[in-house]
């Protein structure tokens, strides 16, 4: 998963958790939080690739 997809499962957690007006999913919001705790964010093409090639 990249850091744009892992960032939007973040937002849309929030989202259920948080915001009063959106019915609450204990299932989804399950489903999300394992998602995010199995894969972790990844960089993104454009960001990983400006650092390719780099040796400390």
């Amino acid at each position: 998963m990249t850091e744009t997809e892992y960032n939007r499962k973040l937002d849309e957690l929030d989202r259920l958790i948080n915001d009063p007006e959106v019915p609450m999913q204990p299932h989804r919001i399950w489903e999300l939080l394992a998602e995010v705790a199995d894969r972790g964010p990844m960089p993104d093409a454009a960001t990983h690739a400006t650092g390719m090639g780099r040796h400390a």
